[in-house]
């Protein structure tokens, strides 16, 4: 995502600002498929949207790191009834519309065309981040990460706030661009910028089966 797009004096600014470094690149990744459940990925429920080419990409995605063992983490956001009625949660204020997500409802469930395993991993969540809250630093570091691929929705919210604290927990990132989806390309195009010039690496989609190819392969 390059700074051109907005402008040569945007350019000139990010640069004269050194941002938009390439990350180091780990040689132990995990992939982090941040909220791709029903609720987000179909348009009939009321905080989706149709993100069918997101979760091919993603699904793509995962089947390259399989050989090399490579970690799968799945999110997902549900509340409890009380506190998807209630006040306990101040997010919910702003985003009524996400009350739906409710435990054990369809909207929260993993969308059933990604290639979901066993032994894949499940973080249920309550806010943007994938981290806030959450087991998923313990969880990366326990497994021996470096780095974390992030997919998932949306690019403005969700992915964004799990991106910004991936690298401020110590992790390197990649977001690779057909693996996440918006509601809206607007949002989507300016948080891909912010993702480039200070969190992580936003790269192509065979860039990243590239990267994945070349681990060594886990033994059979």
């Amino acid at each position: 995502m390059s700074t051109a797009r907005y402008g040569q004096e945007t350019e000139h600014t990010y640069a004269r600002a050194g941002f938009g470094a390439p990350v180091r690149r780990g040689s132990r990744p995990a992939i982090v498929v941040v909220d791709l459940t029903r609720g987000f990925t179909e348009e009939a429920f009321p905080s989706g949207a149709d993100l069918t080419d997101v979760v091919g990409a993603t699904g793509e995605l995962i089947e390259a790191a399989r050989p090399a063992g490579v970690p799968v983490v799945f999110t997902t956001i549900a509340y409890t009834p009380a506190e998807a009625a209630g006040d306990a949660v101040v997010w919910l204020h702003k985003a009524p519309g996400m009350r739906s997500l409710v435990e054990g409802s369809e909207e929260v469930r993993v969308d059933p065309r990604l290639p979901r395993e066993p032994q894949d991993h499940l973080i249920v969540k309550k806010g943007a981040s994938a981290f806030f809250g959450t087991s998923l630093a313990a969880l990366l570091t326990g497994l021996g990460r470096d780095t974390v691929l992030v997919c998932g929705a949306t690019t403005s919210g969700c992915v964004r706030a799990t991106a910004v604290d991936a690298v401020q927990s110590g992790f390197s990132v990649l977001v690779p661009g057909e693996c996440v989806g918006d509601r809206a390309s607007g949002p989507h195009e300016a948080n891909l910028f912010d993702i480039q010039a200070k969190y992580g690496d936003v790269i192509g989609l065979k860039d990243a089966v590239a990267y994945l190819d070349g681990l060594p392969r886990s033994a059979p």
